[in-house]
């Protein structure tokens, strides 16, 4: 099965100087939390293949996992043994990377004031002035590299087995038909259709709903979890589809009564 999984960011972060205060880090135990270094090697991935999506920024988005997760004011901090950088989020629950040296030395993590099993967490990469409804194939694709080397994976028993085959590869798990990165919508979908220039072509069921495919047994190992009517998935290795084609969402919300 699949990976399961979002002014421009990196201009705009800076290194924090080395020399903090020690502080104290309080944190909710079982913590949402994700290695900062991982982190760091997505936003590298990202500045490295930028040219998928060249006017598109980097950020990561922290999405509801469990039925009723109370979403607002979340906090967000990287912590090490002696550094606390409280991370900013926007109203969509988003955050810029930000690089820190002493974070990276100490082998730092982020921390939410959430458990691990209520959120799920997402790379995002979203070319500006696009129009509504549409995600860029392109992004996509850098987002899937972004999120792979990011750490940001599914914790299903299976995918887990499926990936120790291919050695954790993102560039298998981002180029190959059955290494598919499972990507979220704002809202519950009815379907998707790729357009490039006249060809259209609307993505089959089994790109929907996790590829339809989850059962109660697995679906609380499945990031998808809350959201499994808003997965899709995206044909990031078919190369017949250029980065430049958009994905067009039709939402269940909008059929008429």
């Amino acid at each position: 099965m699949a990976v399961l999984p979002c002014v421009p960011a990196l201009a705009q972060t800076a290194p924090v100087p080395a020399a903090v205060p020690q502080v104290k880090v309080d944190a909710t135990r079982d913590p949402v939390d994700k290695s900062y270094r991982k982190m760091m090697r997505g936003v590298e991935r990202f500045e490295r293949d930028h040219a998928l999506a060249p006017q598109a920024s980097l950020r990561f988005r922290l999405l509801p996992r469990q039925p009723g997760v109370d979403m607002r004011d979340v906090k967000l901090r990287i912590a090490g043994d002696t550094v606390s950088v409280p991370l900013p989020l926007l109203e969509d629950n988003s955050f810029a990377p930000v690089r820190n040296e002493q974070a990276l030395r100490e082998d730092a993590v982020l921390i939410a004031n959430r458990k691990a099993s209520t959120m799920s967490w997402r790379a995002q990469v979203i070319t500006p002035g696009l129009p509504p409804d549409t995600r860029r194939l392109g992004d996509l694709r850098l987002e899937c590299r972004a999120g792979m080397d990011s750490g940001l994976i599914s914790n299903d028993p299976a995918i887990i087995s499926w990936l120790s085959s291919v050695l954790y590869s993102t560039d298998k798990v981002c180029s190959e038909p059955d290494g598919n990165y499972l990507f979220f919508s704002d809202r519950p979908l009815l379907g998707v259709t790729l357009v490039h220039g006249e060809r259209r072509l609307a993505l089959p069921f089994r790109m929907l709903y996790a590829g339809g495919e989850q059962t109660p047994a697995s679906l609380p190992y499945c990031d998808c979890q809350v959201l499994l009517d808003r997965t899709y998935y995206a044909p990031l290795w078919d190369k017949s589809w250029p980065d430049d084609t958009l994905l067009e969402f039709d939402y269940m919300d909008e059929v008429a009564p």
